[in-house]
């Protein structure tokens, strides 16, 4: 860099350091001792996400482009002087070299028949093996393209490399290589030879190799893998670790495997072969290492697929880790399976210029793309918008945004900041998912914009209900919607006793769905605490509303930074172990910055210290063992008196609390009763807790009352069915059920915008609870006949009881029944009776509107009769499927106005069917599920 000489830079990047340091550690880092010679790491504390702040303020202020390698290597301030003086200018214009691609023309079919994703990359390398599959973009070089047969062909020379060495099907081989063609290579070259890829994370600064060794040998011990595929430069990790794993017998680089004899063919895989086990990123003595099988990732990548429409004339573009999940099965095995091309950035090359992700979106001409929240915000501070002014966003259809909380802040500054390069609020795609799902459970309906839920804090807080706050609520709490469940997934929420919550409930999120893994490796403990039945536990708390997941906080205080999962024990037993530091008197926990739209890491320590020199000490050896231990430095280090982090009668850290006192705004040296504040925060911690056990009694309580009320109404209605003339039988139903509902308190609210039809029609009903019969009667004041399924008729009581009441059983399963179930129903409706239909078929306890069969509206066209669409809302929420506790609500029933037939053939009955439908769906304020298919019992 000519026209400075060494002192002044020097002296402006001293500055620079400073002023940052000064911001992000106020009170743990005395500014005024940084010199050239400071440790970034032990005596700054700079973490990745810091230390790529600093490379871009670094590139503003002397107007050159840092190399992303300075992220990893610079050590000291010097060392960044040094980059600094031998950087090259800064390119004048973002785009002003960028050649965008041409449009994909050719389409690719779905491999919809595959099982495993080694049949997806066969049918891919056999029918379109010059395809271009990856484009490998590192810092302002040419893309280095991957096609599927390149991939395919080198795979298999890996894999005949790994079947001499001994490995065989079953075995775990750890791959530890960063973002390049070797990490394509060595996943395929795994799963080819029968074996089960790990992915671990590469060490970021190689002069901390040792503390990276901690974390990855307690993984791979956990895993007992057989063998690790890394890269020359990293191989010294290898070796060491080789000291570390006993079950380690081989460490080869795929340039040594590929040297042997090449796989014929890979070896044989189904559905259920175990294809990835995805460990978490954060760092805990108990790692956890999430089985997927083969079946688990392509269920996933075809329901995410569903969502966002994607085709192979989709491009991907991602920067995320091969090691994480939304990069390696969100971005890469999803743009593979889908043939569509994908441009794969080095992390090191986003945190080094944030504009480069922007760039390659632009060049590749993106309709998907996916990060953490933070990236948006590291855009947001990092990137000029007048530079890149000139580029063209307007090819994205999705840019997803998960794998941490997402802001709502930051996502409607990043959307109005980038609005002149042609992004749009629909593009912005608030996602939500986890390991143990593979990776996505609910996405949003493509298209539609983030959607904003702003809530009474206190309603949350006190009771556990996610009400609407007033307009202009200064305890509002602001979340955004992370969509719908994915097709053939469900979520729930449950409170304390495991019992479902209505909508706007705020529990537990649970899930369930066949990407679901079947638990962790060799962890039976944390595999048994995953599961609740059939149902796995998130980890997360939420609420559902209007169909969308919002999530509200996490059970077990996970702190999540960057896109990484930091558990909070192993900190604070290393933290408490310091000499000077009260043993089991540490707390760790996040603190959200709204400013940053980011988690802040707060560490909370007691100390007796009081010498501010020995204080000092103190943080620094705190913040050494943080980053030895996570890689990362706390962002803030609070030295507190004793008796200050608040502890349950069992002696645990209530992080919560912990968290609530810093945030409260106690400073280091408060000793202002620290009991006083003890006892303020068991108060209000003991509250809540009274009132959710309460409130389980009080469920209970009344979904036994109204069990008795169905049983007292019974009692009376049955004799009156049974025995009493056909003109009372259903005067009588009626009046039980509307006696019903005001025995048990249940609000029955009717929407009439149509009278219902006496005689000759044909109702068609939403089916979502076993309650909506007993709603139609107390709707139809009228003779009606139900049309049910045929396994009632055997049911001596139901059987008998619905036979008295004219209804027509029909064969669900049996299409040779068909014919005769039909002709039944169109003598029963030339009689002039009242037909009451389902035409869902089935209700399941996942809300959303089913498909609708065809014999109601083939009835109805046959005959001439007008259809009657009635729609039910709150039912669901009452007596789920697979529940038997009812649960306090309102019921509110629509009656829309008739629909003739326009004919008495297919088409018409067709066109019924799909007006009905819609009207219907417009009214029950649940998804559409037309494409679910949902098993039938019996």
């Amino acid at each position: 860099m000519a026209g400075r000489n060494d002192q002044e830079v020097a002296g402006q990047v001293l500055e620079i350091i400073r002023a940052l340091v000064g911001e992000l550690h106020p009170n743990s880092v005395d500014v005024r001792l940084i010199r050239l010679d400071s440790d970034l790491d032990r005596d700054l504390a700079l973490d990745s996400l810091s230390r790529a702040e600093l490379l871009t303020r670094l590139g503003r202020r002397f107007g050159v482009r840092l190399s992303e390698d300075i992220l990893g290597s610079a050590a000291s301030p010097a060392d960044l002087v040094a980059a600094v003086i031998d950087a090259a200018p800064a390119a004048t214009g973002v785009s002003a070299s960028v050649q965008r691609e041409e449009p994909i023309r050719a389409s690719v079919e779905e491999p919809v028949e595959a099982q495993t994703l080694i049949e997806v990359l066969a049918e891919h390398a056999q029918r379109r093996g010059e395809r271009k599959h990856v484009l490998l973009r590192r810092g302002a070089e040419p893309p280095q393209t991957l096609a599927y047969g390149e991939l395919h062909r080198e795979a298999r020379a890996a894999a005949g490399g790994l079947v001499e060495s001994g490995i065989a099907p079953g075995d775990r081989v750890a791959i530890m290589l960063p973002t390049s063609r070797d990490f394509f290579v060595a996943f395929f070259a795994v799963l080819f030879a029968g074996a089960i890829p790990v992915p671990i994370y590469p060490p970021f600064r190689l002069p901390q190799i040792e503390e990276h060794l901690h974390r990855q040998a307690g993984i791979l011990n956990n895993a007992e893998a057989s063998a690790l595929i890394t890269s020359d430069d990293i191989r010294i990790v290898g070796r060491l670790l080789f000291g570390l794993v006993g079950s380690l017998r081989r460490i080869a680089t795929i340039a040594e495997l590929g040297r042997g004899a090449e796989l014929p063919a890979p070896l044989p895989a189904t559905a259920a072969t175990i294809a990835l086990i995805q460990y978490t990123s954060g760092s805990t003595g108990d790692p956890k290492g999430v089985v997927l099988s083969h079946g688990n990732l392509l269920a996933n990548i075809r329901a995410m697929g569903a969502v966002l429409e994607a085709s192979s004339n989709d491009r991907v573009v991602s920067w995320l880790p091969l090691y994480h999940d939304m990069g390696l099965i969100g971005c890469w095995l999803g743009s593979l399976y889908y043939g569509a091309p994908a441009m794969i950035l080095s992390p090191l090359s986003f945190l080094a210029d944030p504009a480069s992700w922007l760039r390659a979106m632009h060049e590749h001409r993106a309709t998907i793309s996916a990060a953490p929240n933070f990236a948006f915000e590291f855009c947001l501070k990092a990137v000029d918008a007048a530079a890149v002014s000139d580029l063209d966003l307007s090819s994205l259809r999705a840019l997803l945004n998960g794998a941490e909380p997402v802001s709502p802040i930051t996502i409607d500054r990043f959307t109005k900041k980038f609005a002149v390069c042609g992004f749009r609020p629909e593009m912005m795609t608030p996602v939500y998912g986890l390991a143990e799902n593979a990776v996505g459970l609910a996405f949003p309906p493509i298209g539609r914009p983030p959607r904003i839920d702003r809530i009474d804090r206190r309603a949350l807080d006190a009771e556990g209900i996610a009400r609407a706050a007033d307009p202009g609520a200064a305890n509002a709490v602001t979340l955004v919607a992370c969509g719908r469940p994915l097709p053939h997934h469900e979520i729930r929420v449950v409170d304390g006793a495991g019992l479902e919550l209505p909508e706007r409930g705020e529990g537990r999120l649970q899930f369930r769905g066949p990407s679901a893994t079947k638990g962790y490796f060799r962890n039976v403990e944390k595999t048994t605490a995953l599961f609740d039945g059939d149902w796995l536990e998130t980890g997360d708390r939420g609420y559902i509303a209007g169909g969308d997941v919002f999530i509200t906080g996490r059970i077990k205080d996970l702190i999540k930074r960057g896109g990484r999962n930091i558990y909070p024990q192993e900190l604070e037993e290393a933290v408490g172990s310091l000499p000077g530091i009260r043993k089991g008197c540490v707390a760790a926990f996040p603190s959200h910055d709204a400013r940053a739209g980011t988690e802040r890491l707060i560490v909370m320590a007691e100390t007796r210290e009081t010498d501010p020199a020995r204080r000092e000490a103190l943080r620094k050896a705190i913040a050494e063992k943080s980053q030895a231990l996570l890689d990362l430095a706390p962002d803030e280090i609070v030295l507190a008196p004793p008796h200050t982090a608040p502890k349950t009668s069992s002696g645990k850290i209530r992080r919560s609390a912990a968290r609530a006192i810093f945030e409260a705004g106690i400073s280091e040296g408060a000793r202002s009763h620290p009991r006083w504040q003890l006892l303020r925060v068991a108060i209000a911690g003991a509250g809540p807790r009274l009132r959710r056990a309460l409130s389980n009694l009080a469920a209970m309580a009344y979904g036994a009352y109204v069990w008795c009320a169905l049983m007292a109404i019974a009692a009376w209605v049955l004799p009156c069915v049974f025995l009493a003339p056909k003109s009372l039988r259903h005067r009588a139903l009626h009046a039980g059920a509307r006696g019903f509902f005001r025995l048990a308190g249940i609000p029955l609210n009717v929407d009439f915008q149509s009278a219902l039809p006496e005689a000759k029609a044909v109702i068609v009903v939403n089916h979502a609870s076993y309650l909506d019969g007993v709603v139609v009667a107390a709707v139809c004041p009228g003779a009606i006949a139900f049309v049910a399924k045929e396994e009632l008729a055997r049911q001596i009581v139901a059987g008998t009881f619905l036979r008295r009441l004219g209804a027509i059983f029909v064969r669900r399963t049996d299409p040779a029944g068909g014919v005769a179930d039909a002709r039944k129903a169109l003598e029963s409706a030339r009689t002039g009776a009242l037909l009451v239909w389902f035409p869902e078929g089935t209700f399941s306890r996942m809300p959303g509107l089913l498909e609708f069969h065809v014999g109601a509206f083939l009835t109805a066209a046959q005959l001439g009769l007008p259809i009657a669409p009635l729609t039910i809302c709150g039912t669901r929420s009452i007596l789920r499927a697979d529940s038997w506790l009812p649960r306090r609500g309102e019921i509110s029933v629509h009656v829309g106005a008739p629909l003739y037939p326009a004919g008495e053939g297919f088409d018409a009955a067709m066109a019924l069917r799909r007006a009905a439908r819609a009207e219907i769906l417009a009214h029950c304020g649940e998804p559409d599920l037309a494409h679910e298919r949902v098993a039938l019992p019996g």
